[in-house]
């Protein structure tokens, strides 16, 4: 049974919008795919999309020919408002100023590239430079190639007026000479520059060697089953998103054998035999992210590990998305569609949904939600990105807000990688509830300052040239990149335990990830924000469960529309969105959107590592019993340690 619903206000009948050519782009659905193209071909519509995984078709029709077919009582529900052009979401940051995340050092000099993003001169307002021993030395600046502060007794901060030193279109540079950045990391240099009040671009601390090693494997527990030869072998991911730019790192395993098995154009609705071309640059990244076969370096020698999360996995290419990363959905339902009908070919466990959009129906009625549940129940683990429209609640997109899918947001190391005291759940990464009152995300994973690569010339490499390395990696932060991850750890798992249903891949990384926990014993952040906490591997594969993941809900019910579901959300009349007992279980204290050390990833680290007010919750004074959970955890290593 599918519900019957119109795009148009019932009591208004607001135009519907068509094309250039006077028609509309409509979305039929009923009781086949098969029904419904006739009745659009019958009305002297022409179809766009074939789509039976959602028993659905996309047709054009003149308002007259819709005006036809449309009370036809085979039609459960029609979309009218397809011609609608849906834009690139709004951004507050309209700064033209980036500044590169590495600099470039050669003995006494480190050279910073800045990049003046805008058509026309940039007049720089303000110039900050220091490091620890500044105050004991002196240096020689060059800012644009033109002297700044020569013989300059450091640190240098300097306020200038409009059009006293101005940058070019495109890329200049900051130049230091010094003798003390010999002995220095970047680490310890603080540049900045600013060119008015609103925008300042500093220099970041970056990795040690960023171009050896993503480090990100590292964070997330992979490169330790990359030693043990847990490298994804064996599993096949479906990625989905703007195309893949053939690098051999992507198109090639680690032993130098090609595994991309197909490529799909969900836009041209045609199979390819070469490249499904990516003009934007996003579905390239993520794939990257997800299967970089490069191995990582430390001194030119390898580690045992590799620069992506599942180096050796076999990968579908879909594109669905455009030059400018855009999206109609009927293309995806077609490129899910695809994934689904080509599953046992090619034996595709995974899908990775690295995109969100404002939902604009329940998750029931939503045509791409629709057939992502097929695709779960059809045995395909599927990872969708939370969004990037945080800090404020019910942000998190579509297909995010479905409830079964494994959901991520993000959260960023700070450029450390040996501590997990400063890492903490960025603004930008989007909240629940989901409309229907569901916890959002599911999990977060780090997303932030992941390096991969991209295709040069592509939309994202054009807009963003400040966030290439000088060898040629590029650097993005998202929650694209956490689920881009999470499907990699999702391979990794699966070669493991092959047996594991979506389910039972969702349930072991649910329940075994870290909750950020606050000093006093209380969640350092609500669950619509951290989910169910930090993703961990190794935990998912020694303390997870199985016959958890979803076990309140039942698919099938609702892929047949006997039954869909409301989370436990509470949202109040001045949209506040709290849970029962939230209260009592949220710190009040902790910093937000940024490192605080106060917060301890996990019931490992707060138990073991001292801080203070940790005592009565140690004793079961609070609404948690962490010493409880954790004897329980280390009883259960302990016996698996014993085998």
């Amino acid at each position: 049974m599918l519900f019957a619903t119109c795009a148009a206000v019932a009591d208004e009948n607001p135009p519907r919008p068509t094309d250039a050519q006077g028609l509309l782009h409509v979305m039929l659905q009923g009781e086949s795919a098969e029904t419904m193209a006739t009745l659009a071909e019958q009305a002297g519509g022409t179809l766009t999309h074939h789509l039976p995984i959602i028993d659905a078709v996309g047709a054009r029709l003149t308002p007259a020919q819709f005006d036809t077919i449309r009370n036809d009582p085979r039609i459960a529900r029609y979309i009218d408002d397809l011609a609608l052009e849906i834009p690139p979401e709004a951004t507050t940051d309209d700064c033209p100023l980036g500044g590169a995340l590495e600099v470039v050092r050669q003995g006494d000099t480190a050279t910073w590239s800045l990049f003046n993003k805008s058509d026309r001169e940039l007049s720089l307002t303000r110039v900050a430079i220091s490091w620890p021993t500044a105050s004991q030395t002196t240096a020689d600046i060059k800012l644009a190639s033109k002297p700044f502060a020569m013989n300059q007794t450091l640190p240098v901060e300097k306020s200038l007026e409009d059009g006293e030193l101005v940058l070019a279109p495109g890329e200049n540079t900051l130049s230091i000479v010094s003798n003390d950045l010999k002995a220095l990391s970047q680490s310890d240099l603080e540049f900045s520059v600013s060119a008015g009040t609103d925008c300042t671009t500093e220099l970041v601390p970056g990795y040690p060697n960023n171009h050896e090693d993503f480090y990100y494997a590292t964070v997330a527990g992979a490169d330790a089953l990359h030693k043990q030869g847990i490298t994804g072998n064996g599993v096949t991911v479906a990625v989905l998103d703007s195309g893949l730019w053939e690098h051999p790192a992507l198109t090639l395993n680690t032993a130098g054998n090609s595994r991309i098995l197909a490529r799909y154009d969900a836009i041209t609705g045609q199979e390819q035999s070469e490249e499904v071309f990516d003009e934007s640059g996003h579905g390239t990244h993520m794939t990257s992210v997800l299967a970089h076969s490069e191995p990582t370096l430390q001194g030119g020698a390898h580690t045992g590990g590799f620069k992506g999360i599942a180096p050796d996995v076999s990968l579908i290419a879909v594109k669905a998305f455009d030059i400018e990363g855009q999206g109609d959905f009927l293309d995806i339902v077609r490129g899910v569609q695809y994934v689904v009908d080509n599953r046992e070919k090619y034996g595709i466990r995974v899908l990775n949904l690295s995109f969100a959009a404002r939902p604009r129906w329940p998750y029931w009625l939503d045509p791409v939600n629709q057939a992502v549940m097929r695709a779960w129940a059809d045995g395909i683990t599927v990872v969708a990105a939370a969004g990037n429209e945080g800090p404020e609640p019910m942000t998190v997109g579509s297909p995010g807000n479905l409830p079964y899918i494994i959901t991520v947001g993000a959260v960023t190391d700070s450029w450390t990688i040996d501590t997990r005291d400063d890492d903490y759940v960025p603004d930008f990464s989007s909240q629940g509830p989901t409309p229907t009152g569901h916890i959002k995300p599911d999990i977060v994973a780090p997303g932030g300052h992941i390096t991969g690569v991209t295709r040069p010339g592509s939309t994202i490499a054009q807009t963003n040239p400040e966030y290439f390395l000088p060898t040629g990696e590029f650097v993005m932060t998202g929650t694209s990149q956490a689920s881009a991850l999470v499907s990699g750890l999702a391979a990794l798992l699966l070669q493991l335990q092959p047996e594991l249903s979506p389910d039972d891949v969702k349930c072991k990384f649910t329940s075994s990830a870290e909750l950020a926990i606050s000093s006093e014993g209380l969640l350092a952040y609500s669950p619509f924000k951290q989910g169910l906490g930090y993703v961990s591997l190794q935990r998912a594969i020694t303390l997870g469960d199985t016959g958890c993941g979803n076990s309140e809900l039942d698919l099938a019910a609702d892929l047949a529309g006997r039954a869909q579901y409301e989370g436990p959300a509470i949202v109040d009349g001045d949209d506040q969105v709290s849970l029962p007992g939230l209260d009592q279980m949220l710190a009040r204290d902790t910093a937000i959107d940024e490192p605080d050390t106060r917060i301890r990833w996990g019931v490992k680290e707060f138990v073991e590592r001292p801080s203070s007010g940790r005592g009565s919750a140690l004793q079961g004074d609070g609404p948690f019993d962490w010493a409880e959970v954790y004897a329980q955890e280390r009883e259960k290593i302990r016996a698996l340690a014993g085998q």
